[in-house]
């Protein structure tokens, strides 16, 4: 059976490979061409444990490329990833944490779905059980974990995907646009969710074009256009004094070429 690739990404992180940590998450000279036109141009990036990282900037500007590229979700034609200063490796994946815009439920239950997680991850089956419905619990899904997850509204499932990632443990989660299609009360579960996750621990990137949540979020705001990074600077300072016109020109609503 061919997988989606939010499940083929958990059937990425079985047991071989390296044991071992993955940040600093690092991009080095980043390069991805599409049709003669390079999407990220040269971009350098280094993810470190901390604060909680929101990548934004507008559509087309290359940043789902850029946070699937330093999963090691798709290749690069030019440059290099090094998660902890080595290659990626399937036996760290489930280490970094990686949400879709649009969640993909397995065909089982909630709590099914997690356990499957920690399977591939390689959790002993003794604790899969448990350890699924505390991420559940800590999602507040917990009275749905017997139901087919391909039932529940957009907003449930997302914040079962994000329970899924963080069911592992990872050191970093990355979220790419997950409150994207979803309404002010779904979207504010699911920051909530990703503010805890942050204060317990797990370094969160979150790539967002919604200024308003990139307010309520980051504590750095990383600002992507044209495939390049444009900017990298603490949240307080981004959205007071912009450095670059195309950050300035975002935040104040200007159209951008």
């Amino acid at each position: 059976m061919r997988h989606s690739p939010e499940v083929a990404t958990l059937a990425s992180g079985g047991t071989a490979g390296r044991p071992g940590g993955v940040l600093p998450v690092r991009g080095i000279g980043l390069v991805i061409r599409r049709g003669g036109r390079a999407l990220l141009d040269g971009i350098d990036i280094a993810i470190e444990p901390g604060p909680l990282t929101v990548i934004m900037g507008p559509n087309g500007a290359g940043k789902s490329l850029l946070l699937r590229a330093l999963a090691s979700l798709l290749p690069v034609d030019a440059g290099l990833v090094t998660w902890a200063g080595t290659a990626p490796d399937r036996g760290r994946a489930p280490k970094l944490g990686f949400v879709f815009q649009k969640p993909v439920m397995l065909r089982r239950s909630a709590i099914d779905n997690v356990v499957y997680a920690l399977k591939v991850a390689g959790v002993p089956k003794t604790e899969r059980a448990a350890r699924a419905l505390e991420a559940l619990r800590a999602a507040g899904l917990e009275r749905l974990a017997g139901s087919p997850a391909r039932v529940l509204s957009g907003g449930e499932q997302q914040r079962l995907a994000i329970a899924r990632a963080l069911a592992t443990r990872p050191e970093a989660l990355l979220l790419d646009e997950p409150t994207a299609s979803l309404d002010p009360a779904a979207t504010l579960a699911i920051e909530e969710q990703v503010r805890r996750a942050h204060a317990a621990g797990t370094t969160v990137v979150f790539v967002t074009h919604d200024l308003g949540q990139a307010r309520r979020l980051a504590d750095e705001v990383i600002f992507v256009h044209r495939g390049r990074i444009a900017e990298r600077s603490p949240a307080e300072r981004f959205f007071a004094t912009p450095s670059s016109e195309a950050a300035s020109n975002f935040i104040e609503g200007r159209l951008m070429p």
